[in-house]
């Protein structure tokens, strides 16, 4: 087989394959048994056709496209791999010559992936937020844990900011309750928001067994924005009691005797949260900044899947959310050109990302073992809620385990690259990332081997 490559763009090639005959000869010997096991001639045992008769029979021209096909997709890779090209999608291929016992050529048009020219990283240089725990931060954790071991007493009095009613409501439309817009006996705080504008200012000023209509819009179904009256019936206000911060609670709500020792714990647990925040931002910083060093070609094809896959997302999150992208682009304070703008921005830093991870991954010779790639498997479930084992079994039956394989290893070039980069933090200080465990401590640093042990090892070995 001969192949030659002509690039018609930084991101686009076309292969052009001519095959020797005698190359095509195993794929003909398989698609004679093919089409023998397929069609009935009298006189012959079915599969046992001879190749004069299924030429007679059926056409020496059905036998050459069974053939062809069966060969293309297995010359097309060797020539890709034989010109050290990366497919990034389906090609479009065309047989430019066949001549029976003599020749087939064909041409395969693919966008490939771009030639990188990886930045030197070792020592990216990248700032991140302070690592800060505020006292306000830690009463605000204390606070939520007091609420959750919070009791509900009813009171005979008007609804409060604050407050936990047990409300009837429905919503109608000309008259008429609308389909799954009816709650009855529903638990709500008030103040909490989340289900109809106007809901809380109803509320607040409402006694038990009192009425009250207002208008609002539906956030969710099908008459989504839809202006309608609702009716809200209130059935008990309670008022919610909250325990004292002591040492009582400190008991209750961990494990510790004392409310110093609870508070100490709040304030550290708190603070690996924020440190594994600031890891987090500095991955993106010390990335924006590499992003920036590099310019590299893009297939257009490959972004336009993603900017569609994206928008599609979005579009999903909404309906889930409730709203419209006319809201949305209200809440945000944009205009539809400036989200396309932004989207494809984020789409192409993205695309780009990968490039240069991938090519990381290669330079520093990364690997994926068994038990790495069952963690990841793992975490990806728990992540979309699925059972391990049935996700395990959906990547695998659609072979999207090269996909989370990539992903492994784009997570630890990643790794790579921020380990041997310099990240302080708004104050100056050095931010620790190397030893960053997971749960958000910082880990000992791992024993390094002397390279003066091994030497007069190897020196003896050498001599024998």
């Amino acid at each position: 087989m001969k192949s030659a490559v002509e690039t018609l763009s930084p991101t686009r090639a076309k292969l052009t394959v001519e095959v020797p005959f005698e190359e095509l000869k195993p794929s003909l010997d398989a698609a004679y048994k093919k089409i023998a096991q397929q069609i009935n001639v009298p006189g012959f045992r079915r599969g046992k056709v001879p190749a004069a008769v299924i030429d007679r029979q059926v056409g020496r021209g059905a036998v050459l496209d069974e053939a062809i096909n069966e060969v293309l997709p297995k010359k097309y890779i060797e020539a890709l791999q034989e010109n050290n090209l990366e497919p990034l999608a389906q090609p479009e291929i065309e047989v430019t010559k066949l001549e029976d016992n003599e020749t087939l050529e064909f041409t395969a048009e693919v966008d490939v992936k771009p030639e990188i020219e990886v930045p030197a990283y070792d020592g990216v240089e990248a700032k991140v937020e302070d690592l800060a725990v505020s006292d306000a931060d830690v009463e605000e954790q204390v606070q939520a844990l007091r609420e959750r071991f919070g009791t509900l007493k009813t009171v005979e009095r008007a609804a409060a900011d604050g407050d936990f009613v047990t409300l009837d409501l429905k919503a109608s439309k000309d008259g008429e309750v609308l389909e799954g817009a009816e709650v009855t006996g529903m638990s709500y705080q008030v103040g909490r928001g989340g289900m109809l504008d106007g809901l809380d200012e109803a509320l607040v000023g409402m006694a038990a067994d009192e009425t009250k209509n207002f208008s609002s819009e539906l956030v969710g179904g099908d008459l989504v924005g839809e202006p309608v009256d609702v009716e809200v019936t209130v059935g008990q206000v309670q008022e919610q009691e909250l325990p004292e911060v002591d040492d009582e609670f400190a008991q209750l709500a961990s494990e510790f005797d004392t409310v110093e020792e609870f508070n100490a714990d709040v304030r550290e647990r708190l603070t690996r949260g924020k440190r594994l925040e600031q890891a987090a931002e500095a991955r993106d910083a010390v990335l924006e900044k590499l992003l920036e060093q590099v310019s590299i070609p893009l297939p257009e094809t490959l972004v336009t899947e993603e900017l569609n896959a994206r928008r599609q997302n979005v579009e999903q999150q909404l309906v889930y959310s409730g709203l419209t992208m006319e809201k949305y682009l209200e809440d945000e304070k944009q205009t539809v050109e400036e989200f396309e703008a932004d989207l494809d921005r984020r789409v192409r830093d993205a695309v780009t990302a990968q490039f240069i991870l991938d090519e990381v991954a290669k330079k520093e010779e990364l690997g994926v073992d068994q038990q790495e790639l069952s963690e990841h498997l793992i975490r990806r479930a728990q992540q979309s809620g699925q059972d391990p084992q049935e996700f395990a079994n959906h990547m695998f039956e659609h072979n999207h385990i090269p996909d989370l394989v990539q992903e492994i290893l784009r997570g630890k070039a990643l790794a790579t690259i921020v380990e041997s980069a310099v990240v302080k933090d708004a104050s100056g200080n050095v931010v620790e990332l190397k030893n960053l465990r997971p749960d958000g401590t910082i880990g000992e640093p791992e024993a390094e081997v002397v390279a003066e042990e091994t030497e007069p090892e190897t020196a003896e070995t050498d001599e024998a």
